[in-house]
């Protein structure tokens, strides 16, 4: 079935709904869908230029936001022979200085992305050059602006967007009219590229980019977000004012620019987040309950204490017609929200269990909790984690990474000499562990940031993530046959760059499910995860599951779905609130802390400065605020989960 053009699509979009939006914006399902309708307007250019024996000049970004781009691009060269000799690419940007077979250089991962794979002539791409001598590069940049020009201009420019709302590197204070030049990286943005260089540290302070003068001369630009932690800054970049500070803002003034989201990222948006304000909309259960959490924020009250004045000056008067009086709304919310907290994440037994999250039976469940990295687990339901032990339920952990890229050098020296040391204790000199230990000290004297660790040093760290999980397990209740370490070969490249999800990944997956047949799986659901790991290993459950669906035991099973490490769910989105006391927010803060070398700074801590404790239990107790503030129980802390419909 043919896909509908971008033109097209926005069309049919209803202007009511997105009368704020200052930028035409299309919202789809995901970001894979995005990328296609992307890619083929691209090959359509390509094919018409071609068809003019013209040349076609794209405008490329780096990243992970236009990778499906670029595969997609590349199944349509090899299936429906798109040639790429009429093409002329330009890319945004560079680090400076950095050298083009780095593992972070823009040239090396446009190879990979696509040029490696398509039949582009070499001559025809073009990418600033990191190698330069400083004196030479006002003249280099003067050069590839003029590249440019003589090109005839770019046809297409497609962009991501960086948090500080950054376009190329244009940074915040980048002035409308700027060209390529050599500039500073704002601190978030080396932050957010530390775990490509293996430290914040090992970041380039510079980069060459395109100016935002250069980039607005393209005739048609895209640009693209996937994921719910660019959702704040694309509703600054469409809805907000034009200024210097978000430099994606000046998309406004593009006669043919279009945001391009999937569902996540466009969450912050008006029509999405709060349509009531734009236009009448269908009031279902699931908007009655997000427009009345919204409404109690804003106005700083309780559920029971809203009035009808309250809905019919905050836009949802509508809601009034329809329903009736505030008070029915507020009794149905109220009661919905109640019936999501429960002390029984497994199922209080012998119970009536018609307004609780969970079933009574069976009792006691099977539980599988799918754990992405070795501490995703008690950093993200540590406190469900040890209620589910202690309630007597057969609790399983799967671990599906060794999370081996995130821990640092001297860990394995340290853990090295420890064995050399106990040996020479208890005269066992063993000679082939001190030829390990020597070997893996030449390795580590001669390594670079960003160098992919050798098999033996990628087994070590792997094994102190083991050994530091199942140290958090055992504390949790957890019985160490119940540990399940399943090392998805997807993860292992040594790289932070990952493999695609691949059979073997699902095969694993299928093969521990119908092993255990879980009646409660916990997954997940943190797709902010910077690094992209917990959206992988999501995806590796779920395809699993499809895999099983005929299986007699999965029509007894609920799916959960948590987050934490990351992000939270939003109140109006949780189906179970899990309260925890102050002492089970200590028992949960301890099983984290015996991921000692995620202690004190993460290899990858994102942008938040805060330990990844400190990040859980602060979002736990804000959820639990929250609760207790729309005028419902007080507890020290919850943590959430939705619901999967398998």
């Amino acid at each position: 079935m043919p896909m509908d053009s971008i033109k097209s699509l926005l069309k049919k979009q209803d202007d009511k709904n997105s009368y704020l939006e200052k930028i035409p914006t299309l919202i789809f399902e995901d970001s894979k869908k995005a990328s296609i309708a992307v890619a083929r307007e691209i090959a359509d250019l390509i094919r018409t230029k071609q068809n003019s024996n013209e040349k076609a000049v794209l405008g490329l970004a780096t990243g992970s936001t236009p990778v499906k781009i670029y595969e997609e691009l590349i199944r349509l060269h090899n299936e429906e022979e798109l040639s790429f000799k009429n093409v002329v690419t330009f890319n945004l940007d560079e680090y400076y200085p950095i050298e083009p077979a780095s593992l972070q250089s823009y040239v090396r991962f446009m190879n990979e992305h696509l040029f490696d794979h398509i039949d582009i002539p070499k001559d025809q791409i073009f990418i600033p050059d990191g190698t330069l001598d400083e004196n030479s590069v006002d003249e280099y940049c003067r050069w590839y602006e003029a590249q440019i020009e003589k090109a005839g201009g770019l046809d297409i420019q497609i962009l991501g967007i960086g948090k500080t709302g950054h376009i190329g590197f244009n940074e915040p204070g980048s002035r409308i009219d700027s060209k390529t030049r050599l500039i500073t990286l704002d601190k978030v943005t080396r932050t957010d590229a530390a775990s490509s260089f293996f430290g914040e540290e090992n970041v380039p302070r510079r980069a060459i980019t395109m100016g935002v003068g250069t980039i607005l001369k393209a005739d048609q630009i895209f640009l693209m977000a996937w994921g719910e932690e660019k959702a704040p800054i694309i509703r600054e970049a469409v809805e907000g004012e034009v200024t210097d500070s978000v430099p994606a803002t000046f998309l406004q003034n593009h006669p043919n620019a279009v945001v391009i989201l999937d569902e996540a990222s466009s969450e912050k948006l008006t029509r999405i987040k709060t349509p009531w304000l734009l236009t009448k909309c269908g009031w279902d259960d699931r908007q009655i309950r997000k427009a009345v959490v919204w409404l109690c924020q804003k106005l700083d009250k309780p559920i029971l204490k809203l009035t009808d004045e309250d809905y019919t000056e905050n836009g949802m008067g509508d809601l009034i017609t329809q329903k009736g009086p505030a008070y029915n709304t507020n009794i149905k919310v109220f009661n919905e929200l109640q019936h999501t907290i429960t002390g029984w994440p497994g199922g209080k037994p012998k119970e009536d269990d018609k307004y609780r999250p969970e079933r009574a039976e069976p009792f006691p469940k099977r539980c599988l909790i799918f754990s992405p990295h070795p501490d995703d687990d008690v950093i993200s339901m540590g406190g469900t984690l040890i209620r589910l032990v202690d309630h007597g339920h057969d609790v399983h952990v799967a671990y599906q990474t060794s999370g081996n890229i995130a821990v640092f050098d001297d860990e394995v020296v340290r853990f090295a000499d420890f064995v050399t040391d106990y040996a020479d204790v208890f005269g066992m000199k063993d000679e082939k562990a001190d030829a390990l230990l020597e070997k893996i000290n030449e390795f580590l004297s001669q390594k670079n940031p960003g160098d992919v660790d050798s098999e033996e040093i990628k087994t070590i760290k792997g094994l102190i993530r083991k050994g530091e999980a199942k140290a958090a397990g055992r504390y949790c209740g957890v019985q160490d046959e119940n540990m399940h370490f399943m090392n998805l070969p997807f993860y292992e490249t040594g790289r932070v760059k990952k493999k695609p999800l691949g059979q073997e990944d699902i095969d694993l997956t299928v093969e521990l499910l119908r092993k255990i047949k879980p009646h409660q799986i916990y997954v997940a659901g943190d797709l902010s995860d910077p690094h992209g790991t917990h959206r992988v290993c999501l995806k590796a459950v779920f395809k699993a599951l499809e895999v099983c669906r005929q299986d007699i035991w999965i029509s007894d099973c609920y799916v959960w779905m948590y987050r934490g490490a990351w992000q939270e769910w939003d109140v109006n989105e949780i189906e179970m609130a899990v309260p925890l006391s102050p002492i089970e927010l200590k028992r949960k803060r301890r099983a984290i802390f015996k991921h000692q070398s995620q202690k004190d700074r993460p290899l990858f801590p994102g942008t938040d400065t805060r330990e990844f404790w400190q990040r859980s239990e602060d979002r736990n107790r804000e959820t639990a605020k929250i609760y207790d503030d729309l005028g419902l129980a007080e507890y020290e802390a919850i943590e959430g989960f939705v619901r999967y419909h398998t």
